[in-house]
């Protein structure tokens, strides 16, 4: 079972960096190229390039959630035991951004790219363009900034499982606290990826520095939360 568990975390491991490596390559290095370069290289790229770095996002997101839930099913059914340790803490946490994450993604960020790729394919043949294609990528485009946010705080709480101890006394009030309280943080955040997403986008998530300041103030707040409940 040692084998087979390090086999699961590999595979997580793989998936993931592919997910996250792509969705940072959107927000950092995609997102100001097409602002600055010319309009047919830019329609050339979103017809081209733009879905094939997709497959490998939306799979790889994929992957990883499902290779993660396998491994947290196996490894709880295996030990019989329940407890709310700094390991569960500490993934639950990081899991329940990283399954937020991969909601936007298939539900958010792929949808809507598929009618701004459609667009530019449509226009590239002399078709009109679709007026839907410019509110799609402005949602697009701000819930791919928020995972960029979520990432921030996910990856740190998956690291800190097996490298730092959130956890002292656990109560149940400290539970029922670090739970509601995080949901509430979480679920700001994310609802301004999805109601925002109508008109322009919000500041701070205009622009990559903004995204990232903002994951590490998110990353600081549940840290508090956990350490103030349970710690």
């Amino acid at each position: 079972m040692d084998a087979f568990y390090l086999l699961l975390r590999w595979f997580h491991f793989l998936f993931g960096i592919t997910w996250i490596g792509i969705l940072y390559y959107f927000n950092f290095v995609q997102t100001p190229f097409f602002a600055e370069t010319e309009p047919a290289v830019r329609s050339g790229a979103v017809q081209k390039l733009v879905p094939r770095a997709l497959w490998w996002f939306r799979w790889g997101a994929m992957g990883t959630v499902i290779v993660g839930i396998i491994y947290l099913l196996l490894w709880w059914g295996q030990r019989l035991d329940w407890a709310i340790t700094s390991w569960t803490v500490a993934i639950l946490t990081g899991g329940t951004l990283g399954i937020i994450m991969f909601l936007n993604v298939w539900l958010v960020i792929w949808p809507n790219q598929r009618i701004v790729i459609g667009s530019a394919v449509t226009v590239a043949g002399g078709g009109q363009a679709d007026p839907r294609a410019t509110p799609a990528g402005r949602r697009a485009g701000l819930a791919s900034r928020t995972n960029t946010l979520f990432s921030i705080p996910m990856l740190f709480f998956m690291g800190a499982a097996s490298h730092y101890n959130l956890v002292g006394t656990v109560t149940s009030g400290g539970v029922a606290g670090w739970i509601i309280v995080g949901l509430i943080v979480i679920g700001l955040v994310e609802a301004n990826a999805l109601i925002g997403s109508s008109g322009p986008s919000k500041k701070p998530l205009d622009s990559v520095a903004g995204a990232l300041i903002s994951g590490f103030v998110v990353w600081l707040i549940l840290l508090i939360i956990i350490l103030a409940t349970l710690g």
